[in-house]
């Protein structure tokens, strides 16, 4: 729902706050007094072209807000959620800034965002119907999803979005096999030599790091050796003399002559004296256990260069780190598995193919007949409004076109169209470019009054619905759209008294001129200028008494 609309420094308009009922509110106003300024400025709020000639004379910029209020559910939250955009508030606050050099800029809840942003989120709140109006129900992009809403068919509609999803990706993947295939084909004798090479060297995780130990440890042998030599030798002493081992066991000898009494307090360092010699002795166990262990023998380090140089010699060859061989390995082998056995595998993926687009043709078959039938209910029903509109010689029709396969997508085959004729005889035409202004705002009208309980659309704006109409039509008119605005909110710029008189709200613009300037003001009617105003579109310049009365006949 629309709840306000701020309105600063556009053309005629100074400052300008309206607030909005739900309902249907009329704008009325002699010609012009300003109220395509009023639909100019709302546009702009709503993503719509800037143009420097909106901001009023003698100002720098000028600056339009409005405030809507959508359902908790409404589709522009998940917009606004797919777009990254947090909100902290379910009220939308729409901005636009417009400079007087023709730039300008866009804000939500006071966030910068894009112009086109903002129009895609103002397309879900409102729509703006007029004679050049070109989005809404005048996009034939819209009119399948249009009708699919008026069918009620989500869920077949969801069904046949996954299937396509399942056929596509399955021809994906037969695609991308194709390719590998015929890749591997090409590099078949290098994947042969090189599976060779990495069976011959038969690479295995972590084995590289003990190579690269083994090897270290054999190329400083003879130091390590005279080290661990030296090392015992410092430990046992020499034929008994000197020696960590015999030094440490004269220490604890003196200790034993102590009485045994003053013993107690000597007792840490009885202990720690015990566990240096045991250190000791686990030390010497450590060092023989190594020394046997120990092959220095030349060959073996020869052996073990000529593995760890293998490695590295493959490693550069395929252009990975030493340690990649053994995934490298598998997936030369993989390649030419699917070179030994490719045909078979391109065979169970056209099954594949088959399969998955054989269920999505069933399931677009059935959402095609589904569409069928739902339009013949749609043509009958909006035909059926058209008569009391002045459009009895018109028809409408939904067409339902079997698009080529390769145009074929996640919603089905359908080439949707709503389709009208203006009269007898002639051939159907798109909406907008058969029906002239006022028809076209007619049966745009009706298309909504039938429609009103699918689209996501809160708020309806129409302009110049009544155009070149008057009496029993205008009536016609006023009637539907208070019947339509009791599912939306619904605003229309009026010229007719029969539709003024139908509206919960109105609203009266006029144009003040003084010596200075000209400005262009919209204030709220209570029930007696209501009457007047009503009279006055009656009458003309002169109200009379017959056309207050016959107001009163029209306001009820």
């Amino acid at each position: 729902m629309l709840l306000n609309l701020t309105i600063d420094n556009v053309v005629l308009i100074d400052r300008l706050e309206l607030a909005f009922d739900q309902g249907l509110c009329v704008l009325t106003g002699e010609t012009g007094a300003g109220k395509s300024i009023l639909l100019d400025s709302l546009g702009l709020a709503l993503g719509a072209r800037a143009e420097s000639r909106l901001v009023r004379q003698g100002t720098d910029k000028a600056t339009v807000t409005v405030v809507f209020d959508p359902a908790s559910n409404h589709p522009v939250f998940t917009l606004l959620q797919e777009c990254d955009f947090t909100l902290e508030d379910e009220l939308l606050v729409f901005r636009r800034v417009l400079n007087s050099d023709g730039r300008s800029r866009a804000y939500i809840n006071d966030t910068p965002v894009s112009a086109n942003l903002l129009r895609q989120a103002g397309d879900l709140l409102i729509e703006i119907q007029g004679q050049f109006e070109q989005r809404g129900l005048l996009d034939q992009s819209n009119h399948r999803n249009l009708l699919d809403a008026a069918s009620g068919n989500d869920k077949l509609v969801s069904q046949t979005n996954i299937l396509w999803t399942s056929w596509h990706q399955a021809q994906k993947e037969r695609a991308e096999a194709d390719e590998k295939l015929a890749q591997a084909q090409r590099e078949e004798t290098f994947l042969r030599h090189s599976l060779e090479e990495l069976d011959s060297l038969s690479p295995e995780e972590g084995e590289l790091e003990g190579l690269s130990s083994q090897r270290q440890l054999l190329m400083h042998g003879e130091k390590l050796v005279q080290a661990m030599n030296a090392c015992t030798q410092d430990l046992i002493g020499d034929n008994g003399v000197g020696g960590a081992e015999n030094v440490i066991g004269g220490a604890q000898g003196h200790l034993l002559g102590i009485p045994e009494n003053a013993r107690d307090r000597l007792k840490p360092v009885v202990d720690a004296l015990d566990r240096a010699t045991f250190e000791v002795q686990e030390a010497l166990a450590s060092l023989q256990a190594i020394s046997n262990d120990l092959d220095l023998d030349p060959t073996k380090l020869q052996e073990i260069e000529e593995r760890y140089f293998l490695y590295q010699d493959l490693a550069r060859k395929h252009r990975v780190e030493p340690k990649a061989l053994p995934d490298v390995r598998e997936s030369i082998a993989k390649q030419l598995y699917l070179i030994d056995t490719g045909n078979e595998h391109l065979q169970e993926l056209d099954r594949r193919c088959e399969e998955t687009r054989s269920k999505y043709v069933q399931a677009a078959e059935k959402l095609s007949q589904v569409r069928h039938k739902k339009a013949m209910e749609l043509d009958k029903a909006i035909n059926h409004e058209l008569p009391p509109l002045k459009l009895e010689r018109a028809s409408f029709k939904t067409g339902i076109e079997i698009q080529d396969e390769e145009n074929w997508g996640r919603y089905g085959w359908d080439q949707v169209s709503f389709l009208v004729a203006t009269n007898p005889g002639s051939a159907p035409g798109p909406l907008g470019k058969i029906a002239s202004g006022g028809e076209l705002a007619r049966f745009l009208l009706a298309l909504k009054v039938v429609m009103a309980k699918v689209s996501p659309v809160d708020c309806l704006v129409f302009d110049e619905v009544d155009a070149g109409i008057g009496g029993a039509t205008a009536h016609a008119v006023g009637e539907r759209l208070s019947r339509l605005a009791e599912e939306r909110q619904i605003l229309v710029i009026t010229h007719s008294p029969q539709v003024a008189a139908k509206g919960s709200q109105h609203l009266m613009v006029s144009k003040s001129v003084n010596s200075e300037k000209t400005t262009t003001t919209v204030f709220p009617l209570d029930e007696q200028q209501r009457r007047e105003e009503v009279a006055r579109m009656l009458s003309g310049a002169e109200i009379t008494n017959e056309a207050r009365s016959a107001a009163d006949s029209l306001l009820g």
